[in-house]
């Protein structure tokens, strides 16, 4: 869905969708998604699990906006509800109201929540009586009328998070490995090393800027692991690898100088030891851009020996 949500208007078909590099909820968008939540309320989108009962037959005509409320208070602690969008920023004995959106981490987790709960209230039957209709609930339509609204605004925000079918935020990650890291499947015949790429690449597409640290770690214990596919010396192995990947000498140079700073950048930094004396990477730029580095040379070396697919097309080596 990531590229599609947000090219939907004039601009972005003439001049490019917006480049989604931001990993703050603006207030803009915010408001945005609070307009589409208090839709979903006031329209019943939330009935099936805190229904109104019509008093005449207990049919579910509508959503019961404070049983609405104590599940997300109760699950989402800090969240306020109704939600705001508005704050009080004083000057003196002057207040006045600004815009304000949340911790982005619980406008992201509120996503969640919502999706989880919300279906798509359909009208059966208009009760003249009490003036409301009676509902009946699509709790897929529903789901995926809130995706494509949230992800259209975040798309539209220049925002990094999308909502994914199963309800759950993930980071879009930077552009140039988007594409790799979604269609990339890991079969290197050896079990562990691909449950060592599978959680970094989920680690690393998480919101949450401990798991992206934790990506490098995993990543990093990977690239070791792969060291030792093709035996015990892992000099050999490495260098068994690197012949597959290129047979072209002054490109071999490369990827064996490669290999050898990949090494050293594991060792001196917070990656794969924790001893005082190593160099903590703080900056999520510098997570990214380290990530980038191994995972293209990953995808390079075992691309070229058949262990990764892209997608399941013919490896890069076919």
């Amino acid at each position: 869905m990531s590229g599609k949500a947000g090219r939907d208007y004039f601009s972005d078909r003439e001049l490019g969708a917006r480049s989604r590099t931001s990993e703050k909820v603006s207030p803009e968008a915010w408001g945005g998604i609070v307009a589409l939540i208090n839709s979903a309320t006031s329209g019943g989108g939330f009935g099936r699990r805190f229904p109104v009962l019509c008093r005449d037959g207990h049919v579910v005509c509508g959503t019961d906006t404070e049983a609405l409320a104590l599940a997300a208070r109760s699950e989402l602690p800090g969240i306020e509800w109704p939600p705001s969008t508005l704050t009080l920023a004083r000057n003196g004995f002057i207040s006045t109201s600004v815009p304000h959106a949340p911790d982005t981490f619980l406008v992201l987790d509120l996503l969640e929540f919502c999706h989880r709960l919300v279906e798509k209230p359909e009208e059966i039957e208009y009760h003249e009586y009490y003036k409301h209709q009676h509902l009946r609930f699509d709790r897929d339509r529903g789901q995926q009328e809130f995706r494509e609204g949230v992800n259209r605004i975040l798309a539209r925000n220049g925002i990094a998070f999308e909502l994914g079918e199963d309800g759950k935020v993930v980071r879009l990650g930077p552009l140039a490995l988007r594409e790799d890291l979604a269609r990339t499947v890991f079969n290197t015949g050896d079990s562990k090393l691909d449950e060592l790429l599978e959680e970094s690449r989920r680690k690393f597409l998480s919101p949450d800027p401990t798991a992206r640290r934790e990506s490098v770690e995993r990543l990093w214990d990977a690239f070791e692991r792969t060291k030792t596919l093709g035996g015990g010396d892992k000099k050999l192995s490495v260098q068994a690898l690197i012949d597959s990947a290129s047979s072209e000498p002054a490109f071999r140079q490369v990827l064996e100088s490669e290999a050898r700073e990949l090494t050293r950048v594991g060792n001196e930094f917070h990656i794969r030891h924790y001893e005082t004396n190593r160099i903590p990477i703080d900056d999520m730029a510098h997570v990214d851009y380290l990530f980038h580095r191994l995972f293209a040379f990953l995808l390079l070396v075992l691309g070229k020996t058949g262990r990764i697919r892209c997608g399941g097309i013919p490896s890069l080596g076919s």
